[in-house]
């Protein structure tokens, strides 16, 4: 199946293999390989890209875009729904932030990282606290902090960038702005006061809605993508968001485009992706709706249903907690 859409992620994987340049994280000092200015096209039409040469954690995907679709930022929903992929920053965040904790490069944390994931899923005081991720994703796309002030009775105002973008296409299909950024200088890296700072990246950092021909795209650009276990959850992520906002707007759906910046395997990762890119794509599968719902608040995560997904085993991997916020004030040291 030398057509297969999957065959374009294969290939940037020989691609970074081939002429990926070593960096290593300032934080973390984990090393990468890694190229610059890279694309996919998914046609929609043609199935639906969940990555078949390994297993892509699907309940993941489909909880962590309704977290980002309905704008939370606490990881508590996450964590009630056994979704553990956003548990590391929160974790970090805490101990950093810890002023009983010592934070020298050869501390232990007085508290373990599964302690933490049950104090969240048990301890509503302590979620509310330590569960928090400002700025996220869930706060970007439907909250975005505005300069206007709260009023006596009224809260500071906010803009919902999805809804006002989906607005715009319905209303206008040859519109040009569609655009929903998470990327807010005034909370990222050492651009940011350090008591605003969001301790975690923003990487799938804005996209944009277009119609043509009564088909719905969106192109995402990712300023930064771990190939291995990041960019496969990103691509079904994206490309849900895409179907679903077809639905709600009346299109019929169209492309997903991915378009990178900086693209890289983890040297952490190399083995593993060796044994990926020995695998032969296998058909799509299908996503369909089950339920009516005609606006982005109306989806639910039951509403889907994954049809014919067959894969390969799954590949097992270390997640790098490269990125975030790294200053004077900040000690990045092994949490794992």
């Amino acid at each position: 199946m030398t057509d297969h859409q999957e065959n374009q992620y294969l290939l940037l994987m020989k691609d970074i293999l081939k002429n990926g340049v070593r960096k290593v994280d300032r934080g973390t000092k984990d090393a990468s390989y890694s190229v610059f200015g890279r694309q996919m096209r998914f046609d929609l039409s043609k199935g639906f890209p969940l990555l078949t040469t390994k297993k892509v954690y699907w309940k993941g995907v489909l909880h962590e875009l309704y977290w980002f679709l309905s704008g939370q930022t606490n990881i508590k929903y996450l964590v009630d729904n056994n979704v553990h992929i956003w548990d590391d920053y929160p974790y970090r965040r805490y101990i950093m932030k810890n002023s009983s904790f010592v934070r020298t490069p050869a501390s232990k944390p007085e508290i373990t990282k599964d302690e933490f994931i049950e104090k969240i899923r048990t301890d509503a005081k302590f979620a509310k606290k330590w569960g928090e991720l400002p700025r996220i994703y869930g706060e970007m796309w439907r909250k975005w902090p505005t300069r206007d002030k709260a009023k006596k009775g009224k809260k500071a105002r906010t803009i919902d960038q999805l809804s006002w973008a989906i607005n715009e296409i319905i209303q206008d299909p040859a519109a040009h702005n569609a655009i929903v950024t998470s990327w807010n200088p005034e909370y990222l890296y050492t651009m940011a006061k350090y008591e605003d700072t969001s301790h975690f990246p923003i990487c799938h950092n804005m996209y944009q809605l277009n119609v043509n021909n009564g088909k719905l795209s969106l192109q995402l650009y990712q300023r930064s993508a771990d190939i291995f276990l990041g960019v496969p959850f990103n691509i079904a992520s994206y490309a849900l968001l895409a179907l679903i906002i077809a639905k709600v707007s009346g299109y019929r759906p169209g492309e997903f485009v991915h378009t990178f910046g900086d693209v890289h395997i983890y040297e952490l990762h190399l083995e593993q992706v060796k044994e990926q890119i020995k695998r032969k794509p296998l058909l799509f599968p299908e996503v369909k709706f089950n339920h009516v719902f005609k606006t982005i608040d109306d989806f639910r995560p039951e509403y889907v249903d994954l049809i014919n997904y067959q894969s390969y085993p799954p590949i097992k991997a270390q997640l790098s907690v490269s990125g975030g916020y790294v200053g004077k004030k900040t000690t990045i040291f092994d949490v794992k």
